[in-house]
């Protein structure tokens, strides 16, 4: 959209800005309405402020012809002959103008920057009325960078051609200072008289002059020191988001690195613009000089200030981009391990270098070590340097990216690698890798340095995830970036720095983070009895070293198993909502106890590690409600078989050996097949299914008939958990319903490459759940005929339509006398398996498990 048109739709307070700014402009507003489009595409700066005396006549030419032409298309409308008169006037008027060309660019260039600082006020207006919550002061600041910028390039262009003007004005006197007549009778020469009143003159107007731009220059060097303080604070707070980033945090929008680049860049050009510029004010002092000479002692001073402020920026604007991080754990960033490769990335935010100039970076570690017993040390194996050649730096920027940096422990006094005799442990030490540039520009010669954030160095893969939890603890909680003895006293977390973080570790690396429930529950994991005051902390050894509960796994350990089972094998499930994960048993029994028989959740076990169980609810005869949770399913479980197939085929036998699959709504009530479907991978081969019946892994156990013959207990209400051992029954261990793939591992169970492997996993109490192989025979059609009156009862579900051998009287003997040939891939233990009975007993009741 175009200037104009955009300073047309503005508010009102805004518009009258617009009209005040014309009422005093010697261009009508009707005439820069109707020549707005080519008054907008014209390089008026170039013409204003670069002395370019060429290109303000071609355009004061080109604007005159545009006058001319648009006044002669106006003679032939009669409405638009208020139009055609200002176009004329304005045209005449343009012509006297005592500067000619290059006050008609001036005056141009100065309505159109005008016009901009209203429109960017208009827009910060908005910001801050439609955004009241904290983007809008991001906004507004991101605003005031951008209308400060835009003011200090007009304030240049004024004193670089303040700064032509003073050099003229110094040409004249020196002309007349060496063109004045020799001095014979001072007193009696009329003449001489009149020269040296001029040259006095021109030496008053030479030295208001050199104030004036002394002024000028001084005014930009406040205005850029301002903008620095700006833009570090901006810089500041990028760094907090990018370690906030390393550990999950979501950026929101944040300020993006490359928008500082640019801020960043016009700053140190303007700088050393004005640096050069009071180069230019010093040699001036030099040519000509005189008593109270205001450039003798002012420029010396700005020059060091310049220099003092262009020091201060480069050295902040040398950054790292990527902090270091192994390309095999990519969100697991600043944990490395000795001998394997990792990346990490610098960046001078100041995009200015010689043209002949090639910038060297050099990567160090721990160049300050602390002074503690027993901390590691470590080289750098690859090359330590990288070497940005000009051609690379125009094309990309200033960036040094180190790709295959590789780190070695080493060596102690004695023999064998460097032994760790710390306090802390491996995972708790923390080391700094630096890196330097000596930069050179236009004359100036500095070393730049900037420093990681703090990496845990490690061994070997097991050490990762205590690692991380040393980097997520470090970067929650340390107000020092460098502050490599942390560990040495860690602080404690409060619950609302903790929590957050704790979602973030799901966000970022399995897609949902955590809701209000989920991180209820973890806090009263935590804190126990203190989880209800606000004000509590917690320990940096009560979040990983502590085991919860007592004789189980220590908080962190379990959780990061989680991570990593979601990560693996439910992260599809885990997106989409259908785990509530993290849900106390007590809770799981208020929720549970309320809805519909058949209806289960899915939870993390809290003792297993990295474990999943489903539980359900049983409203029995008695009014007592009973739930059941199967042995939790792990990943190594979880590797064999989907969790989704689980769900789908699991089978409990009730009374008369009928099986049925208890889970038939996700909790609220969202019928089974309904949330799990799309999930099914279950697929037809309808030339496999007319050779041969298929068959399906599953483990079984029974509900026994006899459980249901128990004699009960009066309730005294109508709606009891029954989670203990029902009564008149022995005490026994509590039961686990799992999958018992184990014993099919050992056996060596070869199902062949015609089996369809389905597990169904079945409820059996006191007794290992066994594993069988169920005989399966999937109809053809969707429609099955009604069973052969004649049949064996286990034998009426088939499809025999199409079986004419059991219709004649031909014994199955006389067709296959050496028994039922193999199947390609089939053993003979398949074949007991496949043709012995499908169900089978054992004694004792369903008893409900407390996983």
């Amino acid at each position: 959209m175009a200037q104009w048109e955009m300073l047309q739709n503005l508010d009102s307070p805004f518009q009258d800005q617009l009209h005040q700014l014309y009422t005093n402009s010697l261009l009508p507003m009707d005439i820069r309405q109707y020549l707005a489009v080519w008054i907008e595409d014209q390089n008026w700066e170039e013409a204003a402020f670069r002395n370019n005396n060429y290109q303000a006549n071609m355009l004061f030419l080109h604007f005159s012809d545009q006058l001319n032409y648009e006044c002669a298309r106006c003679s032939q409308d009669p409405e638009r002959l208020l139009l055609q008169h200002n176009l004329r006037k304005f045209c005449r008027d343009i012509q006297a103008f005592p500067g000619g060309p290059v006050q008609l660019a001036d005056m141009i260039f100065n309505l159109l920057l005008e016009e901009k600082r209203i429109l960017i006020q208009a827009q910060r207006a908005q910001v801050e009325q439609e955004q009241p919550d904290l983007q809008a002061p991001v906004a507004s600041q991101q605003h005031e960078i951008e209308s400060r910028v835009l003011e200090l390039r007009a304030m240049m262009e004024k004193l670089v051609k303040s700064l032509s003007q003073l050099k003229d004005q110094q040409d004249v006197f020196c002309f007349r200072y060496k063109t004045q007549a020799p001095v014979r009778t001072a007193s009696l020469d009329p003449h001489h008289t009149k020269q040296q009143q001029l040259l006095q003159e021109t030496l008053n107007e030479l030295d208001k002059k050199r104030k004036e731009v002394l002024d000028d220059s001084r005014a930009l060097l406040g205005r850029l020191t301002t903008l620095t303080e700006l833009l570090l604070p901006e810089l500041e707070e990028w760094k907090a988001q990018q370690q906030k980033a390393c550990i999950g945090a979501p950026t929101n929008g944040g300020l993006e690195l490359l928008q500082l680049e640019k801020w960043f860049t016009e700053g140190a050009k303007l700088l050393f613009h004005l640096q050069q510029l009071l180069k230019e004010l010093k040699e001036l002092s030099l040519l000509v000089t005189y008593d109270n000479d205001p450039l003798t002692k002012g420029v010396d001073m700005q020059e060091a200030q310049v220099t003092e402020l262009l020091q201060r920026l480069l050295h902040r604007a040398f950054v790292v981009e990527t902090q270091p991080c192994m390309p095999q754990t990519p969100h697991r960033p600043l944990i490395l391990r000795t001998g394997s490769k990792f990346t990490v990335r610098t960046r001078l935010l100041v995009r200015l270098q010689e043209g002949s100039e090639s910038l060297t970076a050099e990567v160090f570690i721990d160049r300050n070590p602390p002074q503690s017993q027993g901390f590691r040390k470590f080289n750098i194996l690859t090359s330590n340097r990288k070497t940005l050649t000009p051609e690379k730096g125009q094309s990309q920027g200033l960036i040094w990216d180190f790709r295959y940096l590789t780190l070695t422990e080493q060596r102690s006094g004695g023999s064998g690698k460097g032994s760790n005799k710390s306090l802390l442990g491996v995972t708790e030490e923390l080391h700094v890798i630096s890196f330097t540039v000596k930069y050179t520009y236009q004359g100036l010669k500095q070393e730049l340095k900037t420093d990681t954030l703090p990496v845990v160095i490690t061994s070997n893969t097991n050490q990762l995830s205590l690692a991380w939890a040393s980097v997520l603890w470090f970067n929650l909680l340390s107000s020092n970036p460098q502050n490599q003895q942390f560990f040495s006293s860690p602080p404690k977390a409060p619950w609302n720095l903790l929590g957050p973080a704790l979602s973030w570790q799901f966000s970022s690396y399995v897609g949902r983070g955590l809701d209000q429930d989920q991180l209820s529950m973890l806090k009263d994991k935590l804190f126990g009895q203190n989880s209800g005051n606000e004000g509590a902390l917690l320990s940096w050894a009560d979040f990983t070293k502590r085991e919860s509960p007592p004789g189980k796994l220590p908080f962190w350990t379990w959780l990061d198993k989680i991570l990593d089972l979601i990560h693996d094998h439910l992260q599809d499930l885990w997106k989409d909502g259908r785990i509530m994960g993290f849900v106390s048993r007590s809770q799981e029994r208020k929720l549970l106890k309320k809805t519909v028989s058949g209806t289960f959740l899915l939870r993390f076990s809290e003792t297993s590690e990295g474990g999943i169980t489903c539980s359900w609810v049983e409203h029995q005869d008695d009014d007592k409600v009973v739930i059941y949770s199967v042995k939790p399913f792990t990943k190594e479980v979880l590797q064999s078989l989907p969790l989704t197939k689980i769900i789908h085929h699991y089978q409990l036998f009730t009374e008369e050996n009928v099986p049925e699959n208890p889970l038939c709504f996700l909790y609220p009530r969202i019928p089974r097949d309904e949330a799990f479907g799309c999930y099914y991978e279950d697929k037809v081969n309808l030339q496999e299914r007319k050779k041969y019946l298929k068959h399906r892994l599953i483990v079984v156990s029974n509900r026994q008939v006899d459980e249901l013959q128990q004699p009960l207990e009066p309730n005294l209400e109508p709606e009891v958990e029954s989670l203990e051992l029902s009564p008149g029954l022995a005490p026994g261990p509590e039961p686990e319903l799992g999958l018992g793939l184990e014993p099919l591992l050992e056996v060596g169970l070869d199902l062949g490459l015609s089996l369809e492997p389905i597990l169904s996993v079945v409820q059996e109490p006191n007794l290992g759940p066994e594993l069988r192989l169920e005989p399966i025979l999937e109809p053809i059609s969707q429609l099955a005929p009604e069973p052969e009156p004649d049949l064996p009862h286990d034998l009426r579900h088939l499809n025999t339509e199409e079986m004419e051998i059991f219709r004649n009287s031909m014994k199955i003997e006389d067709i296959m006398p050496n028994g039922d040939p193999l199947l390609a891939g089939q053993h003979i233990s398949d074949e007991a398996y496949v043709f012995h009975p499908s169900h089978f007993h054992t004694d004792g009741p369903l008893i409900p498990s407390d996983y």
